[in-house]
C-alpha cells in the first residue's frame, strides 16, 4: 500500500481524486492540502510515498513547490493539471507521471502501476534532483500567521535551532525551507555556514584590525563573514 497526499486548491477536484485513489485499493490517502504552504509542512510531517500535485495554484505553483523540498524528503510526484501544455515541463522536473483533469480511472491505474514499480527503485532515483524552478517567494511563519516574503525583499537568512530565520526589509519570519534549497534556487550566497545574504542588499564589507569581516546591509544589519567563506565573498563582489 502506498501513502499519498493530495494537493489541489479546488475541493471538488480533491474529493474526486481521493475517491479514485481509494478505488484502486493500492493507495491510502494520508491527507489533503489546498495550497503549497500547507503542503510543504505536511510533506515534512507525514512523509508520503507520493504526492498528487496540482500545477496551477494561487501564489505558489506546484512546480515551485517541488523546488522547495529537500531531495532526501521529496516523495514521488504525480502532477495533475487541466492543461496538457504543462506535461512537458512536468517531465522536465522528472515527475513520475502527470494526469489530465478530469482524471480518467484507466489512466490512473497505469500511473499506480508505475508507482508500484518505482517504489522498489533506489532512493536516488525517487527524487527530483534536477528541479530548477527558481524561488520567487519564501513561505514564512510569523506571529499567528503564514505569509509569503518576496525573494527581492529578503536581506538575509540565518539557520537557527528553531528553523531558518528569514529577515526582510519590512518583515521577518521562520521558514521550513533548508538553506541549501534557498541557496540553489536564488542568487543569495553563503557568507557563513549559518548565513545566506542577498547581494542586492549589501551596503559594504567591513574589515576589523583583528582580521574578522562583516557584511553591512543597506538597512544597517550586520552579518558575520567566516574565514572559510571570505574568499568566496570577495570573489562574488569582485574584490581583490
Amino acid at each position: 500500500m502506498l501513502n499519498a497526499l493530495i494537493i489541489d486548491d479546488e475541493m471538488p477536484a480533491r474529493e474526486v481524486l481521493r475517491e479514485l485513489l481509494q478505488a484502486t485499493g493500492e493507495i491510502e490517502v494520508l491527507g489533503e492540502c489546498a495550497n503549497a504552504i500547507d503542503a510543504l509542512g505536511a510533506i515534512y510531517r507525514l512523509r508520503p510515498d507520493v504526492v498528487f500535485l496540482d500545477i496551477q495554484m494561487p501564489r505558489i505553483s506546484g512546480l515551485e513547490l517541488v523546488g522547495m523540498i529537500e531531495a532526501e524528503v521529496l516523495p514521488h510526484v504525480v502532477f495533475v493539471t487541466a492543461f496538457d501544455e504543462f506535461a512537458l515541463q512536468a517531465f522536465d522536473e522528472q515527475a513520475i507521471d502527470y494526469l489530465l483533469k478530469p482524471v480518467d480511472p484507466a489512466r490512473l491505474t497505469r500511473t499506480v502501476a508505475r508507482l508500484r514499480q518505482m517504489r522498489s527503485a533506489p532512493a536516488a532515483a525517487r527524487v527530483l534532483a534536477s528541479a530548477t524552478t527558481p524561488l520567487r517567494q519564501i513561505p514564512c511563519i510569523g506571529h499567528n500567521r503564514v505569509f509569503l516574503l518576496p525573494v527581492d525583499e529578503v536581506e538575509y537568512l540565518c539557520s537557527e535551532t528553531t528553523g531558518v530565520r528569514v529577515v526582510g526589509v519590512r518583515q521577518s519570519g521562520v521558514t521550513e525551507l533548508a538553506l541549501k534549497i534557498i541557496e540553489s534556487r536564488t542568487a543569495f550566497f553563503r557568507c557563513h555556514r549559518q548565513y545566506l545574504v542577498n547581494p542586492d542588499h549589501i551596503s559594504e564589507l567591513v574589515f576589523a584590525e583583528t582580521g574578522t569581516c562583516e557584511i553591512h546591509t543597506r538597512s544597517g544589519k550586520r552579518l558575520p563573514v567566516s574565514r572559510r567563506h571570505l574568499r568566496d565573498v570577495k570573489d562574488f563582489l569582485s574584490l581583490p
